[in-house]
């Protein structure tokens, strides 16, 4: 019988607005795995962290850092076809 792949998702995921622009952070796991961090823009882009985190607090941590040193323009991404323009 196949199995179900569940994920865990994080009671800390959030959506932070910052210069009028917004992102989602959403932070989930696998069942035996450490925690991802991926933020999610007003045209749905997706940014993945290539590292994983011990804590769901960890990876808030580093969603919120990213936003304070690169600002939260380096999460948004192009709207769904001006890719390029």
């Amino acid at each position: 019988m196949e199995e179900k792949y569940q994920l865990v998702m994080s009671p800390l995921c959030q959506s932070i607005t910052e210069k009028g622009q917004t992102v989602r952070f959403e932070i989930y796991r696998g069942p035996d795995s450490d925690w991802t961090l991926e933020a999610v823009d007003s045209f749905n882009n997706s940014t993945v962290w290539d590292d994983l985190f011990a804590t769901d607090q960890a990876a808030l941590d580093e969603g919120w850092r990213t936003i304070r040193e690169d600002g939260i323009e380096s999460l948004i991404g192009q709207p769904s076809g001006s890719q390029g323009q």
